[in-house]
């Protein structure tokens, strides 16, 4: 088997000891909707809220959920046509410094920290937990990525270190 049959098997490619599951990282994103999914379906169907501190309750989740918006959307927009859901970065792709990637290197990851706990806060505490695995689960995907990148690009060391901040400006 050669390296890149071993990289299709869901084997780890240098630079990272964590799985690339699939040759774009499909299994990534499989795990991904599974856990959006089940944030959606634990606010959906979880027990509601009570109405105890529900004004300030919701002023935070609309606030998260704006927040989450702008980092979303300016991750997006920012990659135009490189945007992919796979964390494998598309072949001849450029990496991006200006915008939200100026202030965070993985801004649409962030964003959605915002929105599924926004949607948490909105819907039922049951989906505070899936909402909470977000975080974990981006920080081990953003090291898959980040091994991938520098691996396709000789500057993104030193764009990680001019970016310290992974996902939430100012922040972390």
């Amino acid at each position: 088997m050669d390296g890149n049959e071993v990289q299709r098997a869901g084997a780890a490619v240098p630079g990272s000891r964590l799985p690339a599951l699939g040759p774009h990282g499909e299994g990534w994103v499989a795990i991904q909707a599974v856990l959006f999914l089940t944030t959606a379906y634990c606010g959906r169907r979880g027990p509601r809220w009570s109405r105890a501190a529900a004004p300030l309750r919701l002023l935070a989740a609309a606030s998260l959920l704006a927040a989450g918006a702008a980092l979303f959307a300016g991750g997006s927009w920012r990659l135009g046509r490189q945007l992919t859901p796979f964390p494998k970065p598309v072949a001849h792709g450029e990496v991006r410094r200006e915008g939200a990637y100026g202030l965070v290197r993985h801004p649409i990851y962030g964003g959605v920290f915002f929105i599924s706990t926004a949607w948490a806060l909105f819907s039922s505490p049951a989906a505070l937990l899936p909402a909470a695995l977000t975080v974990p689960f981006f920080d081990v995907k953003r090291r898959r990525e980040e091994a991938w990148l520098s691996a396709e690009h000789p500057h993104y060391d030193d764009y990680r270190r001019e970016v310290p901040r992974r996902f939430i400006p100012f922040v972390w």
